[in-house]
Formats: C-alpha cells, structure tokens, sequence
C-alpha cells in the first residue's frame, strides 16, 4: 500500500498518539493498523508483539521507548501515525514528534483518569498548539469511571471536553458506546474481533441519558459556532453537515476536545475514533503555515503546505538503523525527491537524498518522492541532526529548532575488556547522534567515561541498547562530582629559580599576587611588572608557568577558578636567565601563592526548576533545604507550583526516583549548571 501521489492535501491526518504510559497509546495504534487493512495480525503488547513497540527493550518492558512513525488509510484518507513514549524519561520523543504533527489522540484510561505523564504530554502538544482528541480507554475494567474521566480532563487539563459518545455499561458489564451525533447504539461483533459492528436504536432505559447528553452536546457546540447557535435558538434541526463541521472548526481552533471511549483490549471503539480522525482533526491546510526566517536576510518566511512551492522539511529523529543513518522528515512545503540535493540551512552543507521511504515502524517501503504534508523516512543524509531543516539552496529557510532539556543525571561507564574498548566509543557517538537528551564526554580527572540522560530509565535502556546492537560489556559505576579549587584571601610571593640542567645555569625571579575573584569571573593574568625589570620576551613563559599552575590546585587537585593572578616584579640576569627558570619560577610562586591565601573547595551548584501539584508543596520544599538547596523563587500557575532553586549537583543524584516518588510521579523537574560555591558554606545547611 504505497504512499500514494494522488492523494490531495485535504486528505492527509499528521497524527500521533500520547498519554501516560500504560494508558493503552500502542494498543489503539496496533488495534488501528488491523481495522485500516494495514497489519492482518493483532499485537499484544503484554505478548511483546506490538508492531509499534519492535525493539527489544520495548517488548521486553512493555513499554513505548522510541516514536515508530506508520501510515495507513481511512475514509479515503491518508493517516500517518507516530505512536510516541508515555514514560516521563523519554519526554524528548514525544516533543520532537509534537513537532511535525497536525493534530493529537490523548488516550486516557478509565481507571486511572489523568495521570501525570498524561498532564505533561497534554501541555506540551498545547504549546504547540496542537488540537486533540480525547479517547478514554479501558471501560471494561474495574474501576473504571467514565465522567469522571471526563471531569478530569475539565480540571486538570483546562480543556473543554465535548462528549460524542457515552458508554453502554461499565467495567464487566461494557458492550458498546452511543453515538450522540446520529443517536445510535453501536455494538460489536466478538467473533469478528470487532472488525464489524452493528449499530441499533438506542434501547428505552438509556435513552433518557442519550438526549440529556445529546443536548449539551448542542449547547456546547452553539457556544463556539454561530450557525448551530441560530439552530438551536430557533429550534430547528441542525443538519449531520452542519454539526460536523462546526466541531472540526472548533477543534482545530483549539475551543474543544470531542470526547470518544471505548476498549482497545476488547476491540470496541476504534472505527469511530478512526472517522473522528478524518472528520474533526486537521489537514495540513488547515493549520496555519509553518513560520521560519530566511538566514540571509532574517525575515519570516510563510511555508505553505504546497506542492508546487520550494521545498521546506525538518528532520525531527536521527536513528541508527543496521549501521546505516536513518533521517525522520516532515515535509512542510514543495518535494522531496529521490537523489535530490538538498540544502541543510542549520549546517550550511548541502545534503543528498539517498532513499526516501514510506514508514511502517521498523518496515518501510521505498517511494520516488515525498510531497507537502508526509511524514518519511530519508536515507543519505550525512549532516543532518535533530532539528536541522532541508531547504531550496535558492530559496534559503531557516525553520525554528527544537529546544531539548539539559541532561540530569550522569553514570561513569568502562569497558569489561580491551576489545570493548573500541566498540565503546563507536556505540557512544551513534546513540548520541540518535539522541538529544544524551551526552557522552570523557573526564580525564578520573579516567572514565561519563554518559548523562533524562533520569535512570534512560540510561539503562541506553546501556542496554549499547549491550545488545553494539555487543559491547561496561561496568556501570556511579559518577564523581568534579569539584574546583579557589583562593579566599589575597597573598604575596617571590620565588627565585636557580639550576644547572643539561650542563648550562638557568636563573629566574618571580614576584606575584594571587587574590581572589568574585564567582564565575574566571582566572586573569595581570603584568605590571616595570620595564627594564624584565625582558618582554619573558613575559609570555611566566604566563605560561601561571597557567599550567592554576590547572591543579593545592587543596586536591582539582583546577583553580576565579582568581586573579597580578604579575608585579623579579630579577634578570643577562646570560643566565632563560624562558624555562622564569616558566617554573612562575609556576612555583603561584602555588605559594595559593597555598598562602587560604585555599577553599569548590563544588557545582546547579540552578534546578521544579514544577508540582500544589498539594506536594510542603514535602519538596522542606526535601530541597534538606539537601543544602537555597530557593529563590515560587510561582503559582493554575493547580501548579514552580520552584526555582539552587542546590549542589553532589545531592541531586537520583533526584529523579526520589521526586517521582515524592509526587506520586507528577512532579517534573529540569536541572543546569549555575555556578561554582564554597562546599563547607553548602554543608552547613545539611
């Protein structure tokens, strides 16, 4: 089933699929793929048979880790699926996914309502003003609550839920939906697993519940639509046409999210979500264009989501794939070819395109060209990282880039063997090319490599993967804080170098001040020594001896930040002296130096965000002063807190768990280097 050319901008659903993890995301989207004809067998994601979930780790914890892209058809539609991570560790996915799409399914189960990750995921597809739709899954479980679901999704959400169907029975007792649009009652068929369905008149005992539901459904939708509000003032009825359109305008507007439920285990619900896809979510043309800024000129730049205009795409996912580099694109405007030259604008290189290919998670089929409005994969790409954008060489674009959160958390890996050794490096740069959110860099103090990611799932998945595509064994340790020496009062020295070596004198006088500087300024060398007391061409060796003395510090070693070094004087002896005696003259009185002016430790303190329900205020306040953190700023935002904080990286190790623990797993946190600070001043607080 190609990506076919002839299908119009009209007709294509950029969508994805996001939710709190085990709220059923994989599940639809399998349950999706085997009603649209695209898949002829249904994965179970607790059989570690998803078609979406295809890595190892993924069916191995039955969770979503990496976004699979997938394309199938519906009502003469073209729908491109991203089923994205519910897991808070893999927030990078689902954002880079949010990106590229036009509309949005929040899944949410009946049981657990809106959980946390659902709330996170919600905000971010808000901020890219993505519109939605909600679907509240697993009704046939016990516990499970509909309205009360719903009611969540008012509260916590700040939506505004427009209910199109309500369900028939609950828990054991579940058997279909109503559909409250064409007051019907659907049913399906179980041995067909509900790939067909039969839809009745709604029986006597619901009906009653039927028309009260149908009619908010009226009022909420006449609030937003003049023409439905002129219908139903005046009583008249209001054609399917009429209705159908105006909740499409309002959910591409953003004023309503139509509500749909259903049993994804069960099979029940899914062909009304697939035709609430088509009906009410956007097209690429009815999105507003994609805005960037000529890099030239630095205007805006409008790109149209048209065929015949020149080419803009965004390569939104980097991944390794057998070896070779697998580019994921969305094209916003003009065509992508086969063997094309592209111009990446990020990187100002040009680019060729290798393979374009129609994606179906980890399958693919290979197709001639991309056009406005798909979703592919590109092969060929040599540049091309997260967030580059491919353009017309002559018609130059620069689209805005995705913002990723730093790292907050580190490990120290090492190879088990001298053969891993290599393999190391070679898994290290292909998952960082991969991956935004992971950082690889060598600590030389310590001799160990330091990989840094989102939280502790991260890192195992990514230890794992590097086990598993890499065959390569690490130890796994647990990282050191690199701390930083400085000076806290100012003092005077004059060492004098005298030596013989390699049978010629060598002679040099140094006189300096070391004093300290306020935090972050960095070292800075200042000569005043006279003229005539020394030859200018001895200056640069007692600089040198001053810096190479500044790299490790008295107290442990460590390197010596914020001081200033003043160069004031020394004696010259003509023959005698030479670069060498004033260089370890140099680095000898700076030692002296430091050692006289009451050497401190240093260690980084890390400015750190942390956003909460209110209700967990006292306990994460109270936990960051127990961990020598300072707060210096709290804002209230609509049921949230936002705590603004310093406090050292030494006790932010794990902070991830603990705070997940602490919120019931609501709480979100992002952490970045502030600055350097006396470590016993920090202790003090402990």
């Amino acid at each position: 089933m190609e990506m076919s050319k002839s299908v119009p901008l009209g007709r294509i659903r950029n969508i994805g699929i996001i939710a709190h993890i085990d709220a059923g995301k994989t599940t639809i989207t399998e349950r999706i793929l085997y009603y649209t004809g695209r898949s002829h067998k249904m994965g179970e994601v607790h059989d570690g048979e998803a078609i979406m979930d295809w890595m190892p780790d993924e069916q191995e914890r039955g969770i979503t880790i990496t976004s699979a892209v997938t394309t199938c058809h519906w009502m003469d539609a073209e729908i491109h699926i991203i089923d994205t991570p519910g897991h808070v560790d893999f927030t990078v996915e689902v954002e880079r996914s949010l990106r590229v799409l036009d509309g949005a399914i929040g899944v949410f189960c009946a049981v657990g309502g809106v959980e946390p990750q659902s709330e996170t995921v919600w905000h971010q597809a808000d901020k890219y003003r993505v519109p939605k739709i909600a679907f509240v899954n697993k009704l046939d479980r016990i516990g499970a609550d509909f309205f009360g679901t719903v009611r969540q999704i008012k509260e916590k959400l700040g939506a505004s839920p427009l209910l199109l169907q309500i369900p028939v029975g609950i828990e054991h007792s579940f058997q279909g939906v109503i559909d409250l649009i064409n007051m019907k009652q659907i049913v399906w068929d179980e041995d067909t697993l509900g790939a067909t369905y039969r839809t009745y008149e709604i029986s006597g005992e619901l009906l009653e519940d039927a028309k009260k539901y149908r009619e908010q459904l009226i009022e909420s939708v006449a609030e937003v639509d003049d023409e439905v509000m002129e219908a139903y003032l005046s009583e008249a009825p209001i054609s399917m046409d009429t209705l159908h359109n105006a909740i499409r305008k309002a959910t591409i507007d953003l004023k309503l999210v139509p509500v749909l439920c259903g049993s994804a285990l069960r099979n029940k619900g899914i062909q009304p979500l697939l035709d609430a896809i088509v009906r009410y979510l956007p097209n690429p043309l009815d999105i507003p264009p994609a805005e960037g800024t000529d890099p030239d000129t630095g205007k805006t730049v409008k790109c149209v989501a048209s065929r015949s205009a020149p080419l803009v795409a965004l390569v939104f996912k980097v991944m390794m794939d057998q070896g070779r580099k697998l580019s994921y694109v969305r094209v916003y405007s003009g065509r992508l070819r086969t063997g094309a030259e592209v111009y990446n604008s990020v990187k100002k290189t040009k680019e060729r395109v290798a393979r374009i290919m129609a994606m179906h998670a980890n399958k693919r089929e290979r197709i001639d060209e991309a056009t406005a409005g798909n979703i592919v994969g590109v092969t060929g790409l040599k540049e091309a990282t997260t967030g580059d954008t491919l353009c017309d060489r002559s018609h130059p674009v620069l689209l805005e880039s995705m913002e990723f959160n730093e790292p907050v958390i580190s490990v120290a890996i090492e190879p088990k063997s001298t053969d891993d050794q290599e393999k190391i490096e070679l898994a290290l740069s292909k998952l960082a090319a991969e991956d935004p959110t992971f950082r690889v860099r060598f600590d030389e103090d310590t001799g160990q490599t330091i990989i840094s990611g989102m939280g502790e799932l991260h890192l195992e998945v990514l230890v794992s993967r590097m086990k598993r595509e890499f065959n390569t064994r690490v130890n796994v340790g647990k990282p050191q804080v690199v701390f930083r020496e400085t000076i806290e009062q100012t003092a005077e020295s004059e060492v004098v170098f005298e030596r013989e070596i390699g049978g010629r004198q060598h002679f040099g006088k140094v006189w300096l001040r070391v004093s300290p500087a306020a935090r972050g300024e960095g070292n800075r060398i200042i000569n005043e020594i006279s003229d005539g007391v020394i030859p200018h061409e001895f200056v640069p060796a007692i600089q040198e001896g001053v810096n190479e003395s500044l790299v490790s510090g008295v107290v442990m070693g460590y390197p010596v930040v914020d001081v200033t070094v003043t160069l004031l004087g020394g004696e010259f002896r003509e023959s005698l002296s030479s670069e060498l005696a004033f260089k370890v003259a140099a680095s000898m009185a700076c030692k002296e130096g430091l050692e006289k002016g009451r050497p401190i430790l240093l260690e980084p303190i890390m400015k750190v965000e942390i956003i909460i329900p209110e209700s967990f205020m006292g306990d994460i306040l109270g936990d960051i002063q127990a961990r020598g953190g300072q707060i210096e700023e709290l804002v209230s935002k609509k049921g949230i807190e936002i705590i603004q904080a310093i406090v050292p990286l030494s006790r932010m190790f794990g902070y991830s768990t603990s705070l997940r623990s602490a919120t019931q797993g609501r709480g979100t946190f992002t952490m970045h280097f502030s600055h350097f600070d006396h470590v016993s001043d920090r202790r003090k607080g402990l």
